[in-house]
């Protein structure tokens, strides 16, 4: 198509550069403006086509991905002393190589967790869930000696402990209100024959198979 045009083009040309009449120089003129613009519209329509934003090809980032530590893990630290005045608790352990800035502490009113990283390669924790009684976390501190850590707890109430853990009262009888009183009394006993000496025992055996036979409607009567 667009070579036809070309030739059409010089055609013309040379009948416009031997024409004589104007009317025939009109025509031609007006001819060849005409297939010039043809031409014209042809060579851009065949023309390349500049590359856009979207054929630029996009680099790739390529993110650095940061090693993930895998969990940690501790060795309990079961065993330590303590002792008490009326206002505090002192944990002492035994612990060498200690790091007072690699020390995470996690202090609640009824449970401490205490955790010492990177201690001669390893992690170790001395924690307890469920204290005997309140503390203070915010006045509570570790102190670290060469040989050992001390954990202070200082008590929400003055008073001495029987304990450092929590412990039920296994004697005192559940008495709910949606529960059935005898209920809290079976368990009472069954408490009692689990802690008690062997005439303990026996003096409630008998006394419960004497109220599962009738004879008494209490079972506590027999060793009162």
């Amino acid at each position: 198509m667009a070579e036809e045009v070309a030739l059409d083009l010089e055609e013309l040309r040379q009948l416009q550069s031997i024409a004589k009449r104007p009317r025939i120089l009109s025509l031609l003129s007006s001819e060849i403006r005409n297939l010039e613009k043809l031409q014209t519209s042809n060579e851009i329509a065949n023309a390349p086509a500049p590359a856009t934003a979207s054929q630029i090809p996009t680099p790739i980032s390529t993110s650095v991905k940061v090693p993930v530590n895998p969990a940690l893990s501790y060795v309990t630290l079961a065993s330590f002393s303590w002792d008490q005045d009326n206002d505090k608790v002192k944990i002492y352990i035994s612990l060498e190589g200690v790091n007072q800035e690699k020390i995470q502490t996690e202090f609640k009113p009824m449970s401490f967790d205490v955790k010492f990283h990177g201690v001669q390669g390893k992690n170790y924790r001395c924690a307890i869930p469920k204290l005997n009684k309140d503390i203070v976390p915010e006045k509570c501190k570790v102190l670290v000696k060469p040989t050992r850590v001390v954990i202070t707890l200082f008590k929400a109430s003055k008073g001495s402990w029987s304990d450092l853990h929590y412990k039920e009262d296994k004697l005192k009888p559940n008495l709910d209100k949606e529960r059935d009183p005898m209920a809290g009394i079976m368990d009472l006993m069954k408490n009692m024959y689990e802690d008690g000496d062997d005439d303990m025992k026996r003096t409630i055996a008998k006394a419960w198979t004497d109220a599962r036979s009738g004879k008494t409607a209490d079972p506590l009567q027999g060793y009162r």
